[in-house]
C-alpha cells in the first residue's frame, strides 16, 4: 500500500511545502536567512523529482531523496537550534538580509518554521525508507 502512494504522496507534500515557503516570503514579506535557502535548496529539486518519479514510476528516486532530505534535515534542526538561543556554531551567511536566528512563526513554545521543514523533511526520509523496503521485500519474493 506505501508503495502505491509514496511517490505521489511526497510530490504532494514536497509541493506543499515549496509553495508554502513561496507563500511566506513572497506574499507574507518574510524574508528567509541564508540558512533557510539552503533549506530551499534541498526541497525544492525534490517536488521536480518526484513528479518525474511518479510519472515514470521510478522508486530508484528514494536513495536520492534521503540525501537530499537528510542535509535539508541538518540545515533545518541548525536554525532551529539557533532561532531556540542557541549559540552559533558557524557565522550565520545572511549577509544583511534576514538575521538566521529571528522568529517568525513560534507556537506552544517551541515550533518555528525550520521545525516545521524537519518536520517534511524526516516526512520524505521515512516515506522512503519505507518504500525501498517493501521494493526490496518485493524483489525477494521475485526470487
Amino acid at each position: 500500500m506505501i508503495v502505491k502512494f509514496a511517490l505521489v504522496s511526497s510530490f504532494i507534500f514536497a509541493l506543499i511545502g515549496m509553495v508554502m515557503t513561496l507563500v511566506y516570503s513572497e506574499y507574507f514579506g518574510i524574508v528567509p536567512c541564508g540558512l533557510c535557502w539552503l533549506g530551499r535548496v534541498f526541497l525544492y529539486p525534490q517536488v521536480v523529482l518526484f513528479g518525474m518519479a511518479a510519472y515514470r514510476k521510478d522508486f530508484t528516486i528514494a536513495i536520492y531523496s534521503i540525501v537530499l532530505s537528510g542535509i535539508g534535515l541538518v540545515i533545518a534542526l541548525y536554525t532551529h537550534y539557533l532561532q531556540m538561543g542557541g549559540n552559533s556554531v558557524l557565522p550565520c551567511p545572511a549577509s544583511g538580509v534576514s538575521d538566521c536566528a529571528r522568529r517568525y512563526v513560534f507556537e506552544y513554545g517551541y515550533i518555528t518554521l525550520p521545525l516545521i521543514g524537519a518536520t517534511l523533511f524526516v516526512f520524505l526520509i521515512v516515506l522512503m525508507l519505507f518504500l525501498l523496503r517493501a521494493r526490496r521485500e518485493e524483489s525477494k519474493l521475485k526470487v
